[in-house]
């Protein structure tokens, strides 16, 4: 699951650079951004035969229709298109893009599942005998978290079950600086050498919030057991604060489930950067 999250992360850090070289000569007005959606609920069955296990994909794409920057929402839905199905669909429509993802995906199924399940039926007298793994899922589902000034919020949340004991699902965040069409990191965030009095911050508000006072009590309840509790990139900014989400497994056990943090502003005064513009619109609304 982490090595999900770091590459997922990878990608879009990557992708940036091309978004970053767009951003320079754009209008530093973000403009008027409307949203849509396009939604898909697929289910194809192997050898399309309904008697038979199936695959069911269901996907939500949030993308920009509108803008006063044509050149800025061709941009950002190719961010959003990169981060929702990956670096191949970046030079497609949002439409192109679902379409060609959902006949992958259910063209995968078919072809990596078709031999081994006839092979089960031929081995195996009851098809009754023959795994449920064989049904699979997957989803994808994004939508516009927040949208102020020049401050956008973008999520992303998958599930996918391919057998064993249970499904895996993640929930990815995009913090985009509409005057750059940049990511917007930690290090933009944060002024000189912040992560270790960052960390200092996330442990004892999660004490706070688990009503402990000390890290042990924290780790005897299954915390810091998957790995170490140390700022992330997946986070996402609000009026609020700074959340800073961990997936499953990422510093918890699968039955905990996903842990967040949230940081107040005026707990991180004297770590952030004077030069970060984009607080100010979440901050200052």
């Amino acid at each position: 699951m982490k090595k999900q999250t770091v590459s997922l992360l990878v990608l879009l850090l990557a992708a940036s650079g091309f978004f970053f070289s767009c951003g320079n000569t754009m209008n530093k007005n973000a403009g008027a951004l409307e949203f849509d959606s396009i939604q898909v609920n697929e289910t194809a069955h192997l050898f399309g035969d309904t008697a038979k296990p199936a695959c069911n994909l269901i996907i939500n794409l949030a993308y920009v229709s509108q803008s006063s920057d044509e050149k800025m929402k061709d941009s950002l839905n190719t961010y959003f298109l990169s981060a929702c199905f990956g670096e191949k669909y970046m030079g497609m429509t949002p439409e192109e893009a679902v379409k060609k993802y959902t006949e992958k995906y259910v063209g995968d199924y078919r072809k990596d599942l078709e031999p081994m399940y006839r092979k089960d039926e031929q081995d195996k007298e009851n098809a009754g005998e023959i795994g449920a793994w064989y049904s699979y899922y997957k989803g994808i589902e994004s939508h516009v978290q927040l949208y102020t000034g020049h401050l956008l919020v973008y999520r992303i949340d998958y599930n996918e079950y391919t057998g064993g004991a249970h499904g895996i699902y993640m929930s990815t965040f995009l913090n985009l600086d509409l005057r750059t069409l940049a990511p917007i990191r930690l290090d933009d965030l944060f002024a000189g050498d912040y992560k270790e009095q960052l960390t200092d911050l996330l442990w004892n508000q999660l004490m706070a919030d688990n009503k402990v006072a000390t890290r042990q009590e924290l780790e005897d309840m299954g915390y810091v057991t998957t790995g170490d509790l140390t700022p992330t990139e997946n986070f996402y900014l609000s009026k609020d604060g700074i959340t800073f989400y961990y997936n499953v497994y990422d510093i918890a056990p699968y039955v905990m489930g996903p842990v967040k943090i949230t940081l107040p502003y005026e707990m991180m005064q004297h770590l952030l950067s004077d030069e970060t513009m984009a607080l100010n619109d979440v901050r200052n609304p």
